[in-house]
């Protein structure tokens, strides 16, 4: 087995899988990305007729940078049909940020997926952060999703207070799509982009809940960098709690945390 690359149990036994979890442990977030991003593809095509659940946030952007390259590697005639049968939803959107705002979460997937793949915009969904009705708009994107088949392979990245999504604690396992308020810690934490200041981080986003996550066919956990190594550590050992809403993944049958070092608090890479 590679060094770099080591499958371990939620206690951090190699070569076994805990109950709902296996865990592969990469080098650092270069590996993570290339390896999730082969995951993606692969998904894309074992199982083209059901759409990928994506995510955004720092550590996805690398992922889709490398996802870019590899299907850009492809055989033309793949690379067009992988396009032209793409579909995927992502689990939440900011509520009031205009549409070609440079904040939002439509605008980061379109740089960062829709441009780079040469993808129909119209195969890659995400909630309408500008609806009159949030509420509203949660339930269309719930139903939107249902009757695409559910997501084939949900990509999640975890917050830092154990959000998914932006599924704050507390947290039920069975919460359905919905708009809500987000945690000055999110705020705090998604603050980057809006010139370092928490206060202009919109107040509410629309999400896919615990309910549409935990359907999905399988689950990919991906979590890198020192800063997340005491909540994946939570995560990974302690039991579910609606306190830590990514310990519900532990009822999920298939679930893959894919972490670097220093997430596992194994090395200073970041």
């Amino acid at each position: 087995m590679s060094q770099d690359l080591i499958r371990t149990d939620a206690t951090g036994a190699t070569g076994g899988a805990a109950a709902g979890f296996e865990l592969i442990e990469l080098a650092d977030p270069v590996a993570v990305a290339e390896h999730v991003a082969a995951l993606l593809l692969h998904e894309r095509r074992r199982r083209p007729e059901l759409p990928l659940g994506l995510a955004t946030g720092r550590t996805m952007e690398p992922i889709y940078r490398a996802l870019a390259r590899q299907i850009g590697q492809l055989p033309f005639a793949e690379g067009e049909r992988l396009r032209e049968r793409w579909l995927s939803f992502n689990l939440d959107e900011y509520v009031g940020l205009a549409a070609e705002d440079p904040r939002c979460f439509r605008s980061v997937m379109t740089e960062r997926l829709v441009l780079p793949l040469g993808l129909d915009p119209e195969r890659v969904r995400l909630p309408d952060g500008t609806a009159a009705d949030p509420d509203a708009e949660a339930d269309r994107y719930r139903l939107e999703l249902e009757a695409a088949g559910g997501v084939g392979l949900q990509v999640l990245g975890l917050g830092l207070n154990g959000h998914v999504g932006f599924n704050e604690p507390p947290c039920g396992a069975d919460v359905r799509c919905r708009c809500i308020n987000l945690s000055a810690s999110t705020r705090a934490a998604n603050a980057s982009a809006f010139g370092g200041n928490p206060e202009a981080v919109p107040a509410r986003a629309i999400t896919l809940g615990l309910g549409e996550i935990m359907v999905a066919r399988s689950i990919l956990l991906v979590v890198t960098g020192a800063a997340k190594a005491g909540i994946l550590r939570w995560i990974l050992q302690g039991p579910p709690t609606p306190e830590l809403p990514a310990s519900w993944l532990h009822r999920h049958p298939r679930v893959l945390v894919v972490a670097d070092r220093a997430a596992l608090g194994r090395g200073d890479n970041g």
